[in-house]
């Protein structure tokens, strides 16, 4: 049996600006995604993917002669399969060749929080696969590949798009005031393939890209809650005025008195909240139960 394994994601920084080259800092997640197969005799590739309490929520049969579809339980995530499934054959013509079996995922985040449910998919596929998980990515779902970089790192990172090959930095963001930093789920789901296609629309001037690259660095540094805080205010500011949209503290929590920064495509998935321990409460009370800790979610 072949196994692999790869962590979820959160970008801290340089949302949307990432996708055309500014300097993202972003943390992999304890929480991730694994995949196994095991190889039978038959010339059926059976896929099974199970979420975080062990149920079956997507399943599929496909010919491993031409990854043609035999049946599923869900045609629009079966065609996407697909369509990885034939692009990894793309570079590796061997892919999977000769004898089927069955491939079973395992999640260990809610598949609703946008932790990464497709790149640590991509991520593990490109593992067994022996593929460049960035073409992959660029083939299928598009996106800058930050998530990608997650997927395999043991620490958090600094990541710079590029052609098939992306700059992925190691970095030493550990914040001596990381018992303050809180992520919230928006219990909302963003679709960031359509958030990713309505960016690329924009002209970015090169003052911009230059701009968020210094937040980055200034976050990924920040010595104190109160320079944390700035570089969150700024950053949230900036970035709501490039996409003309509301930052959403001031949409949302204007009586919140810590700071809150959206992390991805805004209108989803998590934002970061920083405050103390009655944090959690205040969200809670807000109808957003779901609040981790720094230590909880972050490797």
């Amino acid at each position: 049996m072949n196994s692999f394994y790869s962590h979820g994601k959160l970008l801290l920084s340089a949302e949307y600006m990432v996708l055309k080259g500014a300097r993202a800092l972003a943390v992999p997640c304890k929480l991730g995604q694994s995949l196994s197969f095991e190889e039978d005799s038959g010339t059926i590739l059976k896929w099974n993917s199970l979420d975080k309490t062990g149920r079956s929520w997507f399943n599929a049969e496909f010919s491993i002669i031409d990854f043609s579809l035999i049946k599923t339980n869900n045609l629009e995530i079966a065609k996407r399969l697909n369509s990885i499934l034939i692009a990894i054959r793309k570079q590796n013509k061997e892919f999977i060749k000769v004898s089927g079996g069955e491939v079973i995922t395992r999640l260990e985040f809610n598949i609703e929080w946008g932790l990464g449910t497709s790149s640590t998919l991509i991520a593990n596929l490109s593992k067994w696969a022996g593929v460049n998980p960035y073409i992959l990515l660029d083939e299928t779902f598009r996106g800058s590949g930050y998530d990608i970089a997650c997927a395999s790192a043991g620490k958090p990172l600094f990541y710079t798009r590029g052609i098939n090959t992306p700059k992925v930095e190691s970095c030493d963001f550990n914040p001596t005031f990381k018992s303050a930093l809180y992520f919230v789920y928006l219990n909302q789901k963003k679709n960031s393939r359509e958030a990713v296609e309505e960016f690329m629309q924009k002209e970015i001037k090169k003052k911009d890209i230059v701009k968020i690259n210094e937040l980055s660095s200034q976050m990924a540094g920040a010595k104190s809650l109160k320079n944390f805080d700035r570089v969150l205010k700024e950053h949230e500011s900036f970035v709501g005025q490039l996409m003309s949209i509301q930052p959403i503290k001031e949409k949302q929590f204007k009586d919140f008195s810590g700071e809150i920064k959206s992390l991805g495509a805004w209108g989803g998935d998590f934002i970061l909240a920083t405050g103390d321990s009655n944090t959690p409460e205040y969200f809670s009370a807000k109808g957003f139960p779901t609040v981790f800790g720094y230590d909880e979610l972050i490797l």
